[in-house]
């Protein structure tokens, strides 16, 4: 365990900006160990002086810290180096920077962005909008969609969405059986919203169906996971999508945040065409 780095993530707020630069951060360095150790809402010289000590009596502590208190994270910087530990601040220059170029002082309220504004509750409304048409429901309400995702079974359609929602996006999602199976209402308006077909290698396919057999202890269903039978699946969503000149994303080697920000740039330009 001496070489297991010991990560302190310390925040004023919930910590999700740090959650997710340490993601980006790790990901760049395969071959190391660490446990983190994590400490929300911190707001007090004297949380801080406790946390240091915990850090101080570990071997090889790092700390990484979001601070919009300057006095706050100066303390912790200046502690942090009398007792040698590295500490890095993950907002502190980039705040300094924006405050010198748009000529303005940084309001240094913690949890700034998670305040209760218009643009809060319109994300909670896309989430809400977007669980309700989850896997072809409510399609009588397709016209009130920002996006809509068409795809055969496990093409990753709900993750995407969910995702897609947390960014403000009403997303609904249809499950793709053949064309039929996509609303009298869509084909006849195929730019009623951003349409997006999701398709997938027919092995990959396989590979993700029988794990999901495998979860709900299913093994009667042999054709959903039939290869030829899904090659057909995957080529006859593939004819549909190029009818309706709607386009494709293949999600085969793609995470839900790649397939989303792929989906988020066709918007765009769907947006600017429209």
């Amino acid at each position: 365990m001496s070489n297991t780095y010991q990560i302190y993530l310390i925040s004023d707020s919930t910590g999700e900006t740090l959650d997710r630069v340490f993601l980006a951060i790790k990901a760049q360095f395969k071959n190391i160990e660490y446990d983190i150790k994590s400490y929300f809402f911190t707001r007090t010289e004297n949380q801080v002086v406790k946390i240091l000590e915990e850090a101080k009596k570990n071997k090889n502590s790092i700390i990484l810290y979001t601070i919009v208190d300057s006095g706050l994270a100066k303390f912790l910087a200046n502690k942090s180096n009398e007792k040698k530990i590295p500490c890095f601040g993950v907002l502190g220059n980039l705040i300094l920077s924006f405050s010198k170029l748009l000529n303005q002082q940084a309001s240094h309220v913690p949890s700034g962005q998670h305040a209760l504004n218009e643009e809060y509750y319109e994300r909670i409304e896309a989430i809400q909008f977007t669980m309700n048409h989850d896997d072809g429901n409510m399609v009588n309400e397709l016209n009130k969609s920002d996006l809509i995702l068409l795809g055969v079974s496990r093409t990753s359609k709900t993750p995407t969405s969910i995702y897609l929602a947390n960014k403000g996006f009403k997303t609904s999602n249809i499950p793709l059986v053949n064309e039929k199976s996509i609303p009298e209402s869509l084909k006849k308006n195929p730019r009623m919203a951003c349409v997006i077909g999701l398709t997938a290698e027919a092995e990959r396919l396989v590979d993700i169906r029988k794990n999901r057999m495998m979860t709900l202890r299913e093994r009667e269903n042999t054709s959903y996971t039939d290869i030829q039978k899904i090659k057909k699946e995957v080529e006859e969503a593939k004819k549909t999508f190029a009818k309706y000149k709607w386009p494709t994303i293949d999600v085969s080697r793609k995470s839900v945040e790649e397939v989303a920000a792929s989906i988020i740039k066709i918007h765009e330009i769907y947006k600017n065409n429209d």
